[in-house]
């Protein structure tokens, strides 16, 4: 959809009872969608090595027991690929519900022929959009050894994680779901080893408390592995345009959007890291040529750094810090 096309569409639904119509709940519905890419096998095997393979390339840990996944999108793919790399327990946590069942079978069966014939990680050239880039893309032996296959992929242990795709709400299911998930009982503290998400934070509106919740899901020692894309997610024909947009002007842009960007900078991100005791092991960035002069920028951006205006994406990794 055109930012035209997506503002006249948006300040239809401002109309009293326009928003309640069929047609439009459909559309907002698909919208709240978030990434359908999840549908593809290949794309989840992909997201999941990366961050596999991140965290092997810096020394942090590649055996992570409960694995949580902010905003897995349309299908549970990047969580079972964990699960079948040896992991006992995956939380999946989103904003909807919005997962489908038919999808997550082929998904998990596509997984399980991928890691059975230690297909090569999908690089830039199949997958363009995800990131960070890999040093080498070939399958990761030295991390997925030949044992610890045998285990993860033993008929009886896929079975048992088929069984726990069939009943994600299952109290002793290795997959747990959670939509929405700012519910401060979804899962207790210190319980997990990883949190992860691919192209997610950029969607939250509340950071601040998106930061804080995950300090305290994570252990001691726990690792946070983030993508973020601040690129303008097409509203926008310049990949930095959404800095330029007024406050109101960004209302109507984002209108009834639940799964629109938040358009914090990279700074943003590194100060609540810190703030939540989060040790950055890792940051690579993805630079971009500012394509909006400062001038043009809204007056609440005006003061970005150069630095800010220029880092397109950012891969972190982190590791939980022990409270001082």
């Amino acid at each position: 959809m055109t930012t035209a096309r997506r503002v006249a569409f948006n300040l239809v639904t401002f109309i009293p009872g326009v928003g309640s119509l069929a047609p439009v709940q459909e559309r907002l519905r698909r919208r709240s969608l978030g990434a359908v890419a999840t549908i593809s096998a290949r794309y989840c095997y992909a997201v999941w090595m990366r961050h596999l393979a991140k965290a092997a390339a810096y020394d942090a840990g590649v055996d992570p027991r409960v694995v949580a996944e902010l905003g897995p999108g349309a299908s549970l793919g990047v969580g079972l690929a964990a699960l079948l790399c040896g992991a006992e327990r995956y939380y999946a946590f989103d904003v909807a519900c919005h997962t489908v069942g038919a999808w997550n079978r082929t998904v998990f069966d596509d997984l399980v022929r991928m890691l059975e014939a230690r297909t090569p990680i999908p690089d830039a050239a199949e997958l363009p959009q995800v990131w960070p880039p890999l040093a080498s893309y070939e399958f990761p032996h030295a991390v997925l050894t030949p044992d610890r296959l045998a285990r993860s992929l033993a008929p009886e242990r896929l079975e048992r994680i088929r069984r726990s795709l069939a009943d994600v709400d299952a109290r002793a299911s290795m997959i747990q779901y959670r939509a929405p998930w700012t519910d401060s009982g979804v899962i207790e503290d210190n319980a997990v080893d990883l949190v992860l998400s691919q192209a997610v934070f950029e969607h939250i509106d509340d950071l601040e408390g998106a930061y804080r919740t995950m300090r305290r899901w994570l252990r001691p020692g726990g690792l946070a592995s983030h993508t973020i894309d601040f690129r303008s997610h097409d509203s926008s024909r310049l990949w930095d345009g959404h800095w330029g947009y007024s406050d109101l002007a960004w209302r109507i842009i984002r209108g009834r959007d639940v799964w629109s960007i938040n358009r914090e900078p990279c700074s943003t991100h590194r100060r609540l890291l810190a703030q939540n005791g989060m040790g950055i092991v890792a940051e690579e960035l993805l630079r971009s040529r500012a394509t909006l002069e400062q001038r043009r920028l809204a007056a609440r951006f005006r003061t970005l750094t150069e630095e800010d205006r220029t880092v397109s994406s950012a891969y972190f990794l982190c590791i939980k810090q022990p409270t001082a």
